[in-house]
Order: C-alpha cells, then sequence, then structure tokens
C-alpha cells in the first residue's frame, strides 16, 4: 500500500524566483549538478515547510511573508540558500502544530528552511559550486503563494 506524501510550500515573489533560475543555469552553464535541468513541470522555487499526509487540519496562510535568502551552502547533499525570516518561522511552526509532519526534519528545532539549488550534488562538483556562486549579496523578498505536492500522484495544487 503506497502512503501519499504531501508538502506544503511557499513560491517565492517573481523576483526571487527569477533570482534562483539563474542560479540554476549559472551552475548548468558551468557544467555542474543544477535543478535547471529537472524538467517535470512542477519544478520551481520554493520553500517546503512540512510533509504531511494529509491537508485536512491546515490552517490558513497569511502570505505575502517576507524572506531573507542567505549565502550558498551544503546542506546535506543539497547546495542550497538559506531562507528566513521571523515571520516565516512563525508560519511553519503554525503549519506543523497544525498539519504535523511525517519527517522529523521538519519539526521546528530541526527544520532548516532554503531553497535548493542542486540536489545530490556529487563530491567533486561541491567545491567548484561552492566557488562558483560564492559572496552573493542576501536577497529580501516575499513568499507569495503556497501549493501541494503530491509525491504519488507527482501533482501540485495551489493552497
Amino acid at each position: 500500500m503506497k502512503v501519499t506524501v504531501l508538502t506544503i510550500e511557499l513560491l517565492l515573489d517573481d523576483r526571487l524566483e527569477s533570482a534562483v533560475r539563474d542560479l540554476w543555469e549559472s551552475l548548468h552553464a558551468a557544467g555542474l549538478r543544477s535543478l535547471a535541468t529537472h524538467r517535470h513541470p512542477t519544478n520551481r522555487p520554493h520553500i517546503t515547510l512540512v510533509t504531511t499526509g494529509s491537508l485536512d487540519d491546515l490552517p490558513g496562510l497569511d502570505l505575502p511573508l517576507p524572506v531573507t535568502l542567505g549565502p550558498v551552502h551544503l546542506l546535506g547533499r543539497a547546495l542550497v540558500r538559506p531562507a528566513e525570516s521571523p515571520e516565516l518561522r512563525l508560519l511553519h511552526a503554525l503549519v506543523w502544530r497544525s498539519a504535523g509532519s511525517i519527517n522529523p526534519l521538519y519539526e521546528p528545532s530541526a527544520w532548516v528552511p532554503h531553497v535548493s539549488l542542486a540536489l545530490n550534488l556529487p563530491v567533486p562538483q561541491r567545491s567548484d559550486a561552492l566557488a562558483l556562486l560564492a559572496g552573493l549579496p542576501p536577497l529580501s523578498g516575499h513568499c507569495v503563494a503556497a501549493r501541494s505536492y503530491d509525491t504519488e500522484a507527482r501533482t501540485v495544487h495551489e493552497l
């Protein structure tokens, strides 16, 4: 029996989304792994709040909310830009309490909010990717919409 896993994700304003997509393309142009090559129609820059089995208890999401993308770094095998704001942390805690999560990485004490640039970055590419994107200034904008991704059906719907 397959278990449906749903994400709750925040989408970025046009300027932030464009900046992240530009980083995807820069990595790809340098011959490095990047989400630019992930061609599924649901692929777009986002911040995942939680993974859950149901959206039944999801609270209202008060958007837009401010967010700042920080310097590029590795998060495990992923290349990411961290995403921060007090409002983001408050919304995450509310969603966690209401909808819960089936993954302990999304517990408030463990959650590392971020936007992914590359997943499963090979070890030999890591230093090149970090060097390529070193020194980027923080970039502020807003999370403007929310969606849920169904990992079994590979579809999204707006929240």
